[in-house]
């Protein structure tokens, strides 16, 4: 499981990007269904959060962040 801060979020779009810690800069995408318990309107920008990293089945040149939850 990987940590990060939400870096953009539009709450009319219902998608975010995720700066990813500890590793080399990089933005990855997630929507609201990626969230847990539809946390999603609670999510803030900068908040930190936990994710999953997994290829993004649209495009094999990118990783996207699912099962994302705000970190205790």
């Amino acid at each position: 499981m990987a940590t990060g801060n939400v870096k953009r979020l539009s709450n009319v779009t219902k998608y975010a990007f995720v700066v990813v810690e500890g590793g080399p800069s990089e933005e990855l995408f997630f929507h609201r269904s990626a969230v847990a318990d539809d946390a999603f309107d609670q999510l803030r920008q900068g908040q930190r959060v936990t994710f999953d990293v997994v290829p993004d089945p649209r495009n094999a040149n990118k990783r996207q962040a699912v099962d994302v939850k705000p970190a205790e």
